[in-house]
């Protein structure tokens, strides 16, 4: 059994078990969340529109965190422009425990 949950501006297929990185979410951890935007469930079947509008899926935040530096760098020749940028992404780590279809 799997689902796809939109959260973030994303979407992920989770099945029970999983652990995934989503965009930062307010909660702390070992606290419970439920991702109620499911945009499909499949339990041999799939179920998509108003089928998995009634689902849900519960998961326990792990932690929280920063992701990987990402340098931006930006040049333009022969004007003597360059600039140099970084950026860590805030993420939280989530176990899914529960697809409520």
């Amino acid at each position: 059994m799997y689902a796809i949950i939109a959260t973030g501006g994303k979407q992920y297929k989770v099945s029970e078990g999983d652990i995934i990185r989503v965009e930062k979410l307010a909660a702390e951890a070992g606290d419970t969340v439920t991702f109620d935007q499911v945009v499909a469930v499949s339990d041999g079947s799939l179920k998509v529109g108003k089928d998995a509008a009634k689902a849900s899926v519960s998961a326990t935040v792990m932690n929280q965190g920063k992701a990987k530096k990402v340098i931006v760098y930006k040049y333009k020749r022969k004007s003597g422009y360059h600039k140099k940028n970084g950026h860590r992404q805030a993420y939280t780590q989530v176990k899914i425990d529960k697809i409520n279809a």
